[in-house]
């Protein structure tokens, strides 16, 4: 690490450091550093990796072949005794391989002069008028933060962390669930189709799930609440079938609590994608919301430097929220909601989703906003009646 000043470092190399550094770095003028801690851009993979295609161009991206797994056609939603089947072909959903697809941005973020490097983690960050002149470094005017890293230290006028889950549990411990992930080859995995299966006593509070990857190849995984991940992901293959092998495993806790804070911490630090908590929670999927937080971002930092005032700093959370304020505060409600419902309400929930309404979800839903096929699921008879029933449950308890 030989140069030890920039005006922008990015701590994290996942898709939202990498978004916000590709934007910034699109400004030749604007010098940006990208600090991974593990050893290679995209590794591990946690993510499911579903996300729509016109998702990924508001993103700027592109997948290229490499990138590109699958193409989902369809959703099975299941509880324990009923199921329903919703038609995705309109919303041109895609299953992508993230390490790829993070190693294409990397690989863009230096095309613009991004300089990106791994094995290098954060050991902390400084404000620099918190260093005081008895310190060693001697610190340039204008540069706000002193970031230590395994190599050394750098200085930047604007930090960006971009450290995932690891960061956000230092701030926020609600919301974490465990879930392991396995990547497996069996004969019965449906290509076309992405199953998930809701079990209150198995998965509480959240679900199993199978994302094809192609033919007879998937990502099959399990969360809940204060379940033993292990021994629930393996009774839940061998439910389905004997056959199967795996090739990696995953285990790594996902965030279901919605966004943190205000995204910026300090006067030159910007929180974005799993650190500030933009993942949605449903689904913990992230890919649109938290990239976006970090093209965002990038917007924002390039807009306070170009008019020297930071203020413009808070043009960044102000219009992730416009976006993605609204829809996340509906997916908390309905997340509450789910969170209440035993297996036998599940059932009943599901039972009553009629075939007008899964038209009407195929036609008009959006993958990346799902708030409005949840509303539709979670019908206003069925709403009153569980709103009716948990109250009168607090009105006794508090007797």
């Amino acid at each position: 690490m030989n140069r030890t000043k920039y005006d922008v470092v990015v701590a994290g190399g996942s898709i939202s450091g990498l978004l916000t550094a590709r934007e910034i770095g699109s400004k030749s003028s604007i010098s940006v550093k990208v600090l991974e801690a593990d050893h290679e851009i995209g590794t591990p993979e946690h993510c499911g990796g579903l996300v729509s295609l016109s998702g990924l161009r508001k993103l700027g991206i592109v997948p290229s072949s490499r990138t590109f797994r699958n193409h989902i056609t369809r959703a099975k939603i299941c509880s324990k005794s009923s199921s329903f089947v919703v038609d995705a072909k309109v919303q041109d959903v895609v299953a992508v391989d993230r390490r790829e697809l993070d190693k294409q941005l990397a690989f863009q973020a230096q095309e613009v002069g991004v300089e990106v490097t791994t094995m290098c983690p954060v050991k902390s960050v400084s404000a620099c008028h918190e260093l005081g002149v008895n310190n060693s470094h001697k610190v340039e005017n204008g540069y706000s933060y002193a970031v230590s890293t395994v190599e050394g230290t750098v200085y930047c006028k604007y930090f960006v962390d971009a450290r995932g889950l690891s960061s956000l549990i230092r701030r926020h411990r609600t919301g974490i669930l465990p879930s392991a992930q396995y990547e497996v080859f069996a004969p019965w995995i449906d290509p076309d189709t992405v199953e998930l299966y809701f079990d209150a006593d198995k998965y509480p509070g959240f679900f199993a799930w199978i994302i094809p990857l192609g033919e007879d190849r998937a990502k099959i995984g399990v969360a809940g609440r204060d379940i033993n991940i292990v021994n629930s992901i393996n009774s839940f293959l061998e439910s389905k079938n004997s056959s199967y092998t795996i090739s990696r495993k995953i285990f790594a806790p996902i965030y279901v609590s919605g966004p943190i804070g205000d995204f910026i911490e300090g006067n030159r630090s910007l929180i974005v994608g799993d650190a500030a908590g933009q993942t949605k929670p449903t689904t913990a999927g992230g890919i649109l919301s938290s990239g976006m937080g970090g093209v965002l971002a990038g917007r924002a930092i390039i807009k306070a430097i170009e008019q020297e005032d930071d203020s413009f700093l808070g043009n960044y959370p102000n219009e992730w929220h416009s976006i993605f304020g609204f829809e996340f505060k509906k997916l908390i409600l309905a997340r509450k909601i789910f969170e209440h419902l035993d297996n036998k309400a599940l059932d009943g929930l599901f039972s009553t989703v009629s075939q007008p309404t899964l038209s009407r979800i195929s036609q008009n839903g959006e993958f990346d906003f799902h708030s409005a096929p949840l509303s539709l699921i979670l019908n206003a008879r069925f709403t009153s009646r569980l709103v009716k029933g948990l109250l009168e449950g607090s009105l006794k308890r508090a007797k």
